[in-house]
């Protein structure tokens, strides 16, 4: 790998600490660089090359949207069901963000819209609340909004127009991948191996056909935008214009994954340890480091005041951690003097510093605005980890997700077979070695000439940009987050691809390895980094798109006559004010198809709706019926359906049964053979769901069986009697 160095003869004053470090800009490798159009390079090769890799980007962006879109009308035949079916397909917490879709639609105006989401009564019943100050759904509503504005009602469908913004937002997430790759390597070849990996791994990279209105779908393709302006930013030799161009784009796009996802705080703190990684080792200037911190707060403060000033925001760690960082930063100014082993001292000092008074903060945070949102996220993470054994049912909720598991090693033998796994991790290792040496030499003493610091270098780790650092810290930090839960990795498989493209079409990989064949010439790197890509993509065109056009074949149609069933009843057979008591995933689904009032939702962000989910689902224990009662008539629930699948469940293994967490949480011993805790105890009840079917007096005078199939059952919850008032008045006290 080359160096930059002054020209001879040349009087100019010495280059800046890090100049050395920088990469050759001007050789054979980078002859169609996006950039040469930035830096003035107006020739027709330039422009001509530019625009043909911008046509590339846009038409993989495209094909992956049509894709997407093509998998879930083949699957669903979404363009022939019912409208019922359609809106039942929107499973478990999609039904309940596409509903605020359809209400918006439904209001007689926007500001009726807007005024009943701010002030909803229907979400909780007995509750009112702000849904824009709860939830991530400003996306709905500007859709709806959208929609109402444009002049296509008469030949798009709603539903159409909001599964289509969102199958385009995965063309966006392509092209972001794709520039990213770009931008890194300097040929378009590799955004192309890019955009093919993500589209060829589907089943790692997206789940956005069988899950549209899950809130990554809209907040991940922002995300990838970001690190692509990042990207951007981070390169050498941008004007101060581009820069600044380059803080908005980086604003904007924050802003946006931030606003479209209520996990946004835990994958902004990841990146905020990544940039604080990259200031300890020098590879980032005070400006970079202070500027990169400020556009994060700056686009959760916005999110914060879009939100009506949600606490959970001001509470989250990685605004906790960002102005610690920057404090103690401010205070110690003679951090990066001194010797190696000084340095590594006042690393680990600055570091435990850092952490003290993060959680310092955090902690006073929550204390003074009576955070509790998210306390269930930290006893899942404590449970997790073994930092301590628990039978705290939200945090056992999440524990017993296979989705909240560790990543299964299938997903790793799934990427093998694309040929992504290989130059991923090859290009992993070597990338990491060198930043590891590159950083130790950052951090030593920085005294003598520049000529006799880039002696005492290593002459293939001088060029290590920060662009690459960056973007080598996001896939590992974001790849140890997938290993721990699953759900993750759609973060991280994404940017592997661009990472894997880059180590194949970049010129860092091929130069070490024909210095090693001791072969190198600018004409074979050039071949080499041309013709090993198109090998690959030529390889996988071959085996692969015969079972493209065998999947893209594969006819199927939604099928679910229980749930339908049970759907049309509810909008025919019950009042329009009725109360529905349930489970999270069905309920759902319940306010999407019917406009029913709920007891409770899957949006989990709340301590008050997690005790009432919790009390709701004593319906699954074993509880008295006098007791259930009390609890329904409570949340004030008129009828409660129970589901067979829940009540003899047999998809998760003994523990992890909705109804053995139930047991676990209420001191019981678990149904079933097998071990159990020595201070579980007996019930003296037998379980509800189960019970109240044999239609005995005890269960048939506080409820009536109105609607019943294969699947659900459903019970009108009948009214306290006066004289049961005083022996009902426990159990109600629980709740």
């Amino acid at each position: 790998m080359t160096a930059l160095r002054q020209r001879k003869g040349s009087k100019g004053k010495e280059p800046p600490l890090g100049a050395e470090f920088q990469p050759q800009q001007s050789n054979c490798c980078t002859d169609h660089h996006p950039e040469k159009i930035l830096h003035g390079d107006w020739s027709w090769g330039a422009i001509i090359w530019t625009s043909v890799g911008w046509s590339v980007s846009v038409g993989l962006g495209l094909l992956c949207c049509i894709y997407m879109a093509t998998l879930h009308e083949n699957d669903l035949w979404f363009s022939n069901i019912k409208e019922v079916e359609r809106e039942i397909s929107f499973r478990t917490e999609c039904g309940l963000y596409y509903s605020y879709f359809k209400q918006m639609l439904q209001a007689p105006s926007i500001q009726e819209g807007l005024s009943d989401l701010i002030h909803d009564n229907l979400t909780e019943s007995k509750r009112t609340i702000n849904l824009l100050q709860r939830m991530n759904i400003y996306q709905e509503v500007f859709l709806s909004v959208l929609y109402r504005l444009l002049p296509i009602q008469s030949y798009l469908e709603p539903v159409y127009f909001y599964i289509y913004t969102v199958f385009s937002l995965q063309a966006v997430y392509v092209i972001a991948l794709y520039l990213t790759a770009w931008l890194l390597s300097g040929s378009w070849l590799a955004g192309t191996l890019t955009g093919v990996w993500y589209i060829l791994n589907r089943v790692d990279t997206t789940r956005v056909e069988f899950t549209i209105s899950l809130r990554e779908n809209w907040s991940l393709p922002f995300l990838a935008l970001q690190v692509t302006a990042i990207t951007c930013y981070l390169r050498p030799q941008l004007t101060a214009l581009q820069q600044k161009v380059m803080v908005w784009l980086m604003y904007v796009t924050t802003f946006c994954f931030c606003l479209t996802w209520q996990f946004n705080q835990f994958i902004l703190l990841v990146q905020a340890l990544i940039i604080y990684t990259l200031d300890c080792v020098d590879y980032l200037t005070t400006t970079q480091v202070t500027t990169l911190y400020l556009v994060q707060v700056s686009g959760l403060l916005s999110v914060w005041l879009l939100q009506f000033c949600n606490s959970m925001i001001l509470g989250s760690l990685v605004l906790s951690f960002i102005v610690a960082a920057l404090f103690i930063r401010h205070c110690q100014s003679g951090l990066k003097t001194g010797s190696l082993l000084v340095r590594l001292g006042k690393l680990l000092l600055h570091s435990v510093m850092v952490l003290l008074l993060t959680f310092t903060i955090n902690y006073l945070a929550k204390k003074a605005l009576q955070l509790r949102s998210d306390e269930h996220i930290f006893k899942f993470i404590k449970a997790k980890f073994a930092l301590g054994s628990t039978r705290d049912f939200d945090a056992s909720l999440y524990l017993c997700e296979e989705a909240f598991g560790l990543l299964p090693l299938d997903t790793l033998e799934r990427l093998a077979g694309t040929l992504l796994l290989y130059p991923y991790i090859l290009t992993l290792l070597l990338l990491s070695g060198m930043l590891a040496v590159a950083a130790l030499q950052n951090l030593r003493p920085k005294g003598g000439s520049a000529e006799e610091r880039k002696g005492a270098a290593e002459p293939w780790v001088v060029a290590f940009r920060p662009d690459v650092a960056y973007n080598l810290l996001h896939t590992l930090f974001y790849g140890l987050l997938a290993f721990s839960t699953m759900r993750m990795k759609y973060i991280w498989t994404g940017h592997m691809c661009a990472v894997a493209a880059y180590g194949v079409c970049g010129m860092e990989l091929w130069t070490l390895i024909l210095n090693a064949l001791r072969c190198n010439s600018k004409v074979l790197l050039r071949l080499v980094r041309y013709a090993v890509p198109l090998a690959m993509i030529g390889c996988l065109y071959y085996k692969f798109w015969p079972k493209l056009m065998e999947e893209l074949s594969e006819l199927r149609e939604f099928y679910d006559p229980d749930t339908v069933e049970l759907m049309t009843w509810i909008s025919t057979k019950t009042p329009k004010q009725a109360v529905f008591a349930g489970s999270m995933q069905l309920l759902a689904g319940i306010k999407l198809c019917t406009g029913r009032v709920l007891t409770n939702h899957p949006h989990y962000e709340d301590k008050d709706l997690r005790e009432r989910t919790r009390q709701v689902y004593q319906v699954y224990a074993r509880r008295s019926p006098e007791e259930v009662h009390g609890i329904l008539r409570a949340a004030g629930a008129d009828y409660v359906v129970l589901e067979n699948s829940i009540c003899y469940e047999r998809r998760h293994r003994r523990g992890c049964r909705l109804r053995d967490l139930l047991d676990l949480a209420n001191g019981h011993i678990m149904d079933g053979q097998g071990e159990n805790d020595p201070d579980l105890v007996s019930a003296s009840h037998p379980r509800f769901c189960e019970a109240i079917k044999t239609d005995t007096a005890a269960y048939t005078s506080l409820f009536t069986r109105t609607f019943q199939n294969k699947t659900f059952h459903v019970y009108r919850v009948k009214k306290k009697r006066k004289k049961s008032t005083k022996s009902s008045s426990e159990p109600s006290a629980t709740q």
